[in-house]
């Protein structure tokens, strides 16, 4: 489900120049200006992602935009009720996001593919746990990106307990596709929180990776996760009645302050994906990627 991309000079020089850019303060610089309330400010830059990445503001539940408090509540805006229909069936798995597909395939000897050249470690990416990584081996991976005129809600693709939660922290590159295609393990370099489930037919990890500009991640049951960001990793578990936290499908469960990316990872022999998830295939919040096997 792969495609071999070309890679120009300038997409490698933009890579060489982010390794000497000071990704974390840059974010935090971003996360002050995107939390500006000032009116005309605020406004400016709404109207400014309106046109330049042609936003439908007719799915938006609030379509005034003197009515939201900041710009970054306008980033991570509500739908309006219908704008999107979350595909049924126990056994059919819906995108969790709006957005396109960076890659999608099998998880072969432990390493999950970025682009032509660069592969990365599925442990890595997990921050390290062999155990869990040992469940989702042989499995299968899909890399969703979020753009700037996309919706930055995330779902639940379908019903799930969560286990654990990590916060890896790491360099913030960007995940545009020209840096996917020039920056080695890029998804297992830059910070990111790995939610790591139990559902009724097997594991189910969503990764959710910080960016360059992406002032926060937040989930449902934590609130933010980032910032602070630690040097090590740090771990909260969920596996008593008294933090237990069950998740159905169609159900938000995170967002992005500022667009990134988001991973999905299952078990082997667990599901297979859509024969239209491929490199740059548009996804839609809802819509149905992948089957569970009968």
């Amino acid at each position: 489900m792969s495609k071999s991309p070309s890679v120009k000079i300038s997409e490698r020089l933009f890579a060489l120049l982010q390794i000497i850019l000071p990704h974390h303060f840059l974010s935090r610089l971003m996360g002050k200006i995107t939390h500006c309330r000032i009116p005309w400010v605020k406004k400016t830059y709404m109207k400014i992602i309106i046109q330049q990445f042609h936003v439908n503001m007719d799915e938006a539940a609030e379509q005034n935009l003197d009515n939201y408090e900041h710009f970054n509540a306008f980033f991570t805006r509500q739908l309006k009720e219908g704008a999107r229909n979350f595909i049924s069936g126990e056994k059919n798995i819906a995108s969790p996001v709006d957005g396109s597909v960076s890659q999608a395939g099998t998880i072969a000897n432990g390493q999950i593919f970025q682009a032509k050249g660069h592969d990365y470690s599925l442990t890595s990416l997990l921050g390290g746990d062999d155990e869990w990584s040992d469940r989702f081996m042989d499995g299968e991976f899909a890399t969703l990106y979020l753009s700037p005129k996309d919706y930055h809600r995330i779902h639940m693709p379908m019903n799930g307990q969560l286990k654990e939660m990590r916060h890896v922290p790491g360099r913030l590159f960007s995940v545009s596709p020209s840096t996917v295609k020039t920056v080695p393990g890029l998804f297992a370099r830059n910070e990111r929180v790995v939610c790591l489930f139990e559902t009724e037919h097997g594991p189910m990890a969503m990764i959710l990776v910080g960016a360059i500009f992406v002032a926060s991640v937040d989930t449902v049951w934590h609130g933010t996760v980032t910032p602070p960001t630690w040097p090590d990793t740090q771990s909260w578990k969920y596996q008593t009645d008294e933090r237990k936290v069950h998740l159905d499908k169609g159900e938000e469960m995170g967002r992005f302050n500022m667009g990134s990316t988001v991973i999905l990872l299952y078990g082997p022999n667990q599901m297979q994906w859509s024969e239209q998830l491929i490199a740059d295939a548009p996804v839609q919040m809802g819509q149905k990627i992948g089957t569970i096997p009968s």
